[in-house]
């Protein structure tokens, strides 16, 4: 089942009841420190009835994960200017800064928990990750230089290690200086690429 988040018109019931069961769990995810969020603690908090929930959202997980996806927004913009290694930089710093805040890393634990969660699934999960591609593939596009890296890049160079730090050592033990160095890696391997230098993108010659 996906995330239904209703299609009221703007400014209506749905946008506000909408809202308020965000800030619910976005409450409870903060003070849990986990996804182990309730339809039924979510609704107490939200004052709605939790067969409001179930019908919109399907799941406490599907919710959850639908939650996710607004607070990376926020927390972690992918901002474009067309410099690379400024805007993955900025990207970096702001992702560091958002795991090191309360509940930061309940989203990350929320998205892994969603994937196994029989009503949103890795389909689910991944429809996350896909958006998130996508703003990464016009960072890197908006380069002057066509920068050779995928988005797969990015998670790898970027997300992987900022979140991995986090969870290892809170707050997040990455100073100026490491994220600095993994923008340096990625901006070396884009130059490396473009400089002819075989890469995650580049395919094998034919066998003669």
């Amino acid at each position: 089942m996906d995330p239904k988040t209703g299609t009221a018109r703007p400014g209506g019931r749905t946008a506000r009841t909408r809202h308020s069961v965000h800030e619910a769990v976005r409450a409870l995810l903060a003070e849990h420190d986990s996804a182990d969020v309730q339809v039924a603690e979510v609704a107490a908090l939200a004052g709605v009835h939790p067969a409001t929930i179930y019908r919109r959202w399907g799941s406490a997980a599907a919710l959850v994960l639908e939650v996710a996806v607004a607070e990376l927004e926020q927390t972690s913009p992918v901002q474009v200017t067309g410099d690379l290694r400024q805007d993955l930089s900025r990207y970096a710093r702001a992702l560091a800064e958002s795991t090191s805040r309360p509940g930061g890393l309940a989203f990350l634990r929320a998205i892994v928990a969603a994937s196994n969660d029989p009503a949103t699934g890795a389909e689910g999960a991944s429809r996350i990750l896909a958006g998130r591609l996508a703003q990464f593939r016009a960072l890197l596009d908006a380069a002057p230089t066509p920068a050779r890296l995928s988005s797969i890049d990015v998670v790898d160079g970027l997300l992987a290690p900022i979140y991995l730090r986090a969870l290892l050592s809170q707050p997040t033990s990455l100073s100026p200086r490491d994220l600095d160095r993994l923008v340096d890696n990625l901006v070396l391997i884009a130059e490396h690429r473009g400089s002819g230098g075989a890469g995650r993108d580049a395919r094998p010659a034919p066998r003669r």
